[in-house]
């Protein structure tokens, strides 16, 4: 599976070591920034939003973005369109993202979990298969809004 990477200073350690474990399973893991973890006026939307835009066109299958909760940066990826990113501090919400809401990006934070546990949700989210279904149903009124929204005119 190919995975993009993207994060802010807060989470360029996380980051890094999560590309290192999901490439030795035979991920291909490409990385859309940030570089610099001294780099302090990174701003997570720019990264998040990267990382989004590259699965929104499908130059990579899913991603993971990373920032100090990951809330922010996921906020700005999931403004991109097709976007589905969820925020998970545990394994079982990242199941549940996955078979449930067929979740495209994986937000983490870097100053919330620890780099085991952030390696046991990824795991967890790039092996969990999207459940179909009355979830399919559901997943579609999801993206009706997007849609919704994105031809309204807003007065």
């Amino acid at each position: 599976m190919k995975i993009g990477f993207a994060s802010d200073h807060a989470g360029i350690e996380l980051k890094l070591a999560l590309m290192e474990h999901l490439a030795a399973q035979g991920h291909t893991c490409t990385d859309f920034g940030n570089y610099d973890p001294d780099d302090r006026n990174d701003d997570y939307p720019v990264y998040g939003r990267k990382a989004a835009e590259a699965v929104m066109r499908g130059e990579v299958d899913r991603g993971v973005i990373i920032c100090g909760t990951g809330v922010g940066i996921s906020l700005a990826a999931n403004k991109v369109p097709g976007i589905r990113a969820v925020v998970c501090s545990e394994p079982y919400s990242a199941k549940m993202a996955r078979a449930h809401n067929n979740a495209n990006m994986l937000a983490l934070g870097a100053r919330v979990i620890g780099r085991e546990l952030a390696k046991m949700i990824a795991d967890v989210f790039f092996t969990t298969e999207f459940e179909g279904g009355r979830h399919a149903r559901r997943v579609e009124m999801i993206m009706e809004i997007e849609s919704d929204y994105r031809n309204a005119s807003i007065d």
